[in-house]
């Protein structure tokens, strides 16, 4: 079969088709995620991204190929969640540029789209780095370009760019000496391959497998059950259990083999955490819907069977206040300034709150917001000037992106870590402009030093240090430093190489794995060690991460 010509017809199907593939792989390339933390999300970023420029698509009926790649752009960019599905959604703008309005497509217009796309997420990234999907799909697209010269078959020139891109993922580890040294390629690049895939299937008529049981189907059983607190008339404060969860856990073989699933076992451990709980599962995946007050540890138990996908998390404390009319009546008038700051876990999110964050947006590891739930926040913070602070340097560029479609004076502050965004808040000037308060709230953000620990999900060697299966891990400013296999005895090393003589404050953050006791024995130990260091802790509730820490 020969296709001299691509309509807007066959793209969506290329579109549909990649997302669903995508969507089957997405386990796969989280696992690809350089640190054995339990947070490589790439592939559920890229994931959630694309089924959002899908959904976007499906919603048009039109063979012009310009208006289908217009709207597959849209959705893509308010879609988009993590560095890498920003960077995917400039990659299909410049490739929609790259149309120039027309109805249907030769090769060479084809290639020049993919070109369009190359340039289009170079710009997007302020320091490009060489050995990600951005080698990967500049690769492809220079043989799009070459092939295209003589080429006139649209599938054979797919083939091209998925050749290409395949042998670009290969080498990436050559070009970014920790992909080497870890032993993983590329997880954006790997993201891109499973996308163009999908392209290529579709093109050559060739079906992806299908789920047993449909992520529809599973949506319907649990629908049901979905918000019903919001609808009973209840006090506010009567909630007991006050997060709408819902995820998917994509199965892994190698970890069902560690720990067998039974449907009812795993539904009567989630049914200790809260109410409202269905546990459906088929041979691929499960999903749950439950009213927990520690959503995180409802993912992490579930994550002992595989990827989580499609997680979604509500407030609805917040909704039900709403509900019945117990908000106060927001004024139509702007006030000055506002500050949009994003965390996960419901004491940071106080913690925050009370530092003068506006709306806290939960999200964070493993729970990047998109552009859109960032703009709608921008909104909802009704502010003539607002300050974004995303605290996580895999939602710096949607919060960027927020910030240029939003219709007020929006700037980020690139703060990667919940210690810098506390900081940075600490230098906010209600007097200052908007540009000294981002000069001001960046130079904070800066001074502080912020530690982590958490568990390794595999077997590693990084910078020098082993790392096994289930040991804890030391992380200082995103390079691991320490592991153990005693939670307190990785605290003890990571904060001996974190704490100098200049230091003076030590703030901790618990995380909601971790008891008051231990706390307080961490406390006594640290007096007793740092004798000149002030002790600060907050419950953050946060998951994943057993403490936060702050230096400064």
């Amino acid at each position: 079969m020969t296709v001299r010509m691509l309509n807007g017809t066959v793209f969506t199907e290329m579109v549909r088709l990649a997302a669903h593939n995508l969507t089957n792989n997405a386990k796969r390339i989280d696992a690809l995620n350089v640190f054995p933390v339990p947070d490589g999300d790439t592939g559920t970023n890229m994931n959630l991204s694309m089924t959002s420029g899908a959904d976007e698509v499906e919603k048009l009926d039109s063979s012009n190929i310009s208006e289908v790649a217009q709207a597959f752009s849209k959705g893509l960019l308010m879609g988009a969640r993590g560095n890498s599905g920003v960077i995917l959604s400039q990659i299909f703008r410049g490739f929609a540029k790259g149309m120039d309005k027309k109805e249907e497509l030769t090769t060479k217009d084809l290639a020049h789209a993919f070109d369009m796309g190359v340039t289009t997420a170079y710009k997007a990234v302020m320091k490009p780095v060489e050995g990600t999907i951005l080698t990967v799909v500049k690769d492809a697209a220079q043989a799009a370009v070459e092939a295209s010269k003589n080429e006139k078959d649209v599938i054979a020139l797919m083939e091209t760019v998925v050749r290409e891109a395949k042998a670009s993922l290969k080498r990436t580890p050559d070009l970014l000496p920790v992909l080497k040294e870890v032993g993983v390629v590329d997880s954006g690049g790997q993201g891109l391959v499973t996308i163009y895939e999908g392209f290529l299937a579709a093109l050559k008529g060739e079906a992806l497998p299908e789920k047993v049981t449909s992520e529809v189907e599973m949506e319907e059983m649990v629908s049901a059950e979905h918000h019903k607190i919001a609808q009973d008339y209840m006090d506010t404060s009567e909630i007991e259990f006050g997060y709408c969860t819902e995820f998917m856990v994509k199965f892994d073989e190698d970890k069902l083999k560690e720990n067998s699933f039974s449907e009812e076992d795993f539904r009567n451990e989630l049914s200790e955490l809260g109410d409202s709980l269905l546990v459906v599962s088929d041979e691929d995946v499960v999903k749950v819907h439950v009213h927990a007050e520690y959503p995180g540890e409802a993912m992490n138990r579930a994550q002992r069977y595989g990827s989580l996908i499609n997680m979604k998390i509500e407030n609805m404390r917040e909704q039900h206040t709403a509900l019945v009319g117990q908000k106060k009546k927001v004024s139509k008038e702007k006030v000055p300034y506002a500050i949009v700051t994003v965390a996960m876990g419901n004491g940071l999110k106080v913690l925050l709150e009370s530092l003068g964050a506006t709306v806290v947006i939960e999200g964070g590891q493993t729970m990047n917001p998109s552009t859109k739930d960032i703009s709608d926040a921008i909104i909802d913070a009704n502010a003539e000037n607002v300050l974004i602070l995303p605290n996580n340097k895999n939602i710096v560029m949607a919060a960027e992106q927020a910030a240029k479609l939003a219709e007020v004076n929006a700037a980020v502050v690139t703060t990667e870590t919940i210690p810098q965004g506390i900081s940075a808040m600490l230098a906010f000037h209600p007097e200052a402009d908007i540009k000294q308060n981002k000069r001001a709230m960046q130079d904070a953000s800066g001074e502080v030093k912020t530690g982590q620990v958490t568990y390794a999900v595999r077997d590693t060697q990084i910078d020098g240090i082993t790392i096994e299966n289930g040991n804890f891990m030391g992380i200082e400013d995103g390079k691991i430093k320490a592991t153990h296999q005693d939670k307190l005895e990785t605290v003890k090393l990571l904060l001996e190489g974190m704490i100098t003589e200049d230091d003076e404050i030590l703030t901790i953050l618990q995380g909601e794995d971790v008891s008051d006791e231990e706390v307080d024995e961490l406390v006594k130990y640290l007096e007793k060690t740092y004798e000149d260091i002030e002790v600060e802790v907050h419950n953050g509730n946060q998951p994943i991460y057993s403490y936060i820490f702050s230096v400064e």
